[in-house]
């Protein structure tokens, strides 16, 4: 088993500049600004976005949204796994969503992703094969369709009607309706 040196940094690490940037975002937060509902944990558009981690998605300016709007669960590749259904299952039964939209995007970094050769990789320097799927694909539009019927298909959820799936395009910010 092989491992990687941990070297401590040598400066401020990124960790410790987003806090500090906290503290500078709290001191002007204002939450009477227009549009922003902070009352309840329920989403006041009762509905649930499921997206993407990539850092070049800004979902709240793409989608015209505010804080406490909606429900904005994120994870690699937007793909609808047993957590992100966990997370629906409670954002449906005890907050009050009732539609889920899911959001791919181009120049994704699952895209082409071999998932046995990174678990190959992983096992190999950790001793240990990752016990899930990273979720690699190589049709964009058929990855967004499957998280979309993995939504429908999942009994347990009370709102299965409205479901749809986009891909955003992260050169045009552009969002294009799949199903």
């Amino acid at each position: 088993m092989t491992g990687r040196a941990h070297h401590p940094p040598t400066g401020p690490s990124t960790v410790d500049e987003l806090i500090a940037a906290n503290a500078a975002f709290a001191a002007a937060f204002d939450p009477a600004s227009p549009g922003c509902d902070l009352s309840s944990p329920r989403p006041t558009r009762r509905a649930a976005v499921v997206a993407c981690m990539d850092a070049r998605l800004d979902l709240f300016a793409a989608l015209g949204l505010a804080l406490g709007e909606v429900h904005l669960i994120r994870n690699a590749g937007g793909i609808v796994t047993d957590d992100v259904l966990r997370s629906l299952a409670l954002s449906q039964r005890k907050l009050g969503t009732r539609e889920v939209l899911v959001v791919h995007h181009t120049d994704c970094g699952l895209h082409g992703l071999d998932d046995e050769a990174l678990a190959d990789e992983v096992e190999a320097e950790t001793g240990e094969r990752p016990p899930f799927a990273f979720g690699g694909f190589d049709d964009l539009d058929a990855s967004v369709r499957a998280s979309v019927a993995r939504v429908r298909a999942a009994t347990y959820l009370p709102h299965r009607d409205v479901v749809r799936g986009a891909v955003y395009d992260v050169r045009t910010g552009r969002l294009r309706e799949v199903c």
